[in-house]
């Protein structure tokens, strides 16, 4: 069966590259009816954090990435790699190393002064040196001292590596914590991982995670490397880029779905498609599509995308997701006809459900319109023009059509071009210079509402 994984490590939000990382791990699971398990790598304990490991669990909830097993946390599993290092060390291939901080340091110092690879020079390896006391070692893995690693990369083919470019890695700590290297080759052997899809800054690691497998006479998973993601400059993806927890563009209003085509489309194809659902991603997964070369991050084509999704999801649906946006801005939502109204007027207008919420704030209360703007519209002749239209207003059955004609009348009554009516009109009850078309905005407002927000405002207006 095909098993696969995502093994954060919670030191930070779950971001761009570890979103990918658990997409491409989760739909090649899907595609082929296998498992998807998730594993916390929480053993780098001054930096992991609960708020940390909550990050990442509403992240794959929003994104939908579902796992079948897990979530497993390495600080829960330590007796494991103890009993698996014990095992290493009474085959001989593994020992104890009683090297200081200071020893390692000095030599690195001076390998690098010779122009040499900073490098463990395998001192207690094979010593019979008696071990000083009151030191606690660490275990260090026998790495074999010649021949090659070689295995086939499903995304960049194949990779060799002489043995004799690595050096002994240290298993366990002095302190009984696993190095990284270690705890990922325990984990993926006990959870019968067949394949490894992560960054290719983990490329390096795959040879040292090989050998040790092969020490424990371990079955080896089929290895997919993912080039890294890219900022629009070249540059290594980073905060400037966008690159902020994907529970950040939760909060700011995309939409899950949309979020989960652009990740797949960084690095993936299949074909020219741009846009495609969930389903259809699973159905065309493959991990011979995943590009060799690094993607590019765009947050424009990314909010593109979501427009394009917002304007054709339900309007019921916006209307679960807008209602705390509106909440946060003090609306008080009347009922959901007027709201989903008020969704379907605006939702072309906008890329996000923040978006669609702020540009909504003034059918549920009113706007105080800017200094500027009360500079150009507040004025003698268009309180005349108001005062007008409220007669006319009053008298009229409400509708998009009534109000469309009063407000050409009023132009034509004034003799005066349609948009010296309907533009400080929309100031007034709007408060906003940029709306849709004023009738249908009045029409939703309401004629009770309109008529109280043009005479509140007119009592602004400069004598």
């Amino acid at each position: 069966m095909i098993r696969t994984r995502f093994a954060p490590s919670p030191t930070g939000y779950l971001h761009i590259g570890g979103a990918r990382t658990a997409l491409f791990s989760w739909a090649f699971a899907r595609k082929h009816g296998g498992k998807f398990i998730l594993r916390i790598e929480d053993t780098d304990l001054e930096r992991s954090t609960r708020l940390s490991v909550q990050a990442i669990l509403d992240g794959m909830a929003w994104l939908g990435l579902d796992y079948d097993e897990g979530p497993f946390y390495q600080m829960q599993r330590l007796a494991r790699y103890h009993e698996v290092a014990e095992q290493l060390l009474r085959n001989n291939l593994a020992y104890r190393c009683y090297a200081s901080k200071e020893e390692l340091d000095l030599l690195r110092e001076q390998q690098r002064a010779a122009g040499l690879k900073p490098r463990y020079d395998g001192r207690w390896r094979d010593t019979k040196k008696t071990p000083p006391s009151g030191v606690k070692p660490v275990i260090r893995f026998k790495n074999p001292m010649d021949g090659h690693v070689v295995f086939e990369d499903l995304v960049k083919g194949k990779i060799i590596v002489a043995n004799s470019e690595l050096d002994d890695l240290v298993l366990l700590r002095s302190d009984g914590i696993p190095t990284y290297n270690f705890g990922v080759i325990v984990d993926d052997l006990d959870m019968n991982i067949s394949h490894v899809i992560r960054g290719d800054d983990h490329v390096n690691n795959t040879p040292r995670q090989i050998n040790i497998l092969k020490a424990l006479g371990a079955p080896i998973p089929q290895y997919a490397h993912v080039p890294m993601i890219l900022g629009a400059d070249g540059e290594r993806l980073s905060k400037r880029h966008g690159a902020v927890s994907v529970i950040h563009y939760r909060d700011e209003g995309y939409l899950p779905k949309a979020f989960i085509n652009y990740l797949a489309r960084l690095g993936w194809s299949h074909g020219d498609e741009e846009i495609f659902s969930t389903d259809q991603l699973i159905e065309w997964f493959d991990l011979v599509k995943i590009n060799r070369s690094p993607a590019k991050f765009n947050p424009e084509k990314l909010m593109w995308l979501n427009q394009h999704y917002l304007k054709s999801e339900e309007d019921s649906r916006i209307a679960e997701l807008i209602i705390p946006f509106l909440e946060k801005d003090d609306c008080n939502i009347p009922n959901e006809p007027y709201l989903l109204k008020v969704i379907h007027l605006l939702k072309e207008r906008v890329s996000t459900i923040s978006e669609l919420a702020d540009a909504a704030v003034y059918f549920f209360r009113p706007l105080e319109p800017s200094d500027d703007l009360k500079v150009q519209h507040f004025n003698q002749e268009v309180k005349s023009i108001l005062l007008y239209l409220i007669d006319r207003f009053a008298s009229i059955e409400w509708s998009r059509q009534t109000i469309h004609d009063e407000i050409k009348k009023t132009a034509a009554a004034f003799n005066i071009k349609l948009p010296k009516v309907a533009m400080p009109l929309r100031v007034v009850v709007t408060g906003e210079a940029q709306t849709p078309s004023i009738d249908a905005i009045l029409e939703l407002i309401g004629k009770t509402e309109t008529l109280k927000r043009i005479n509140q405002q007119i009592t602004n207006f400069p004598d």
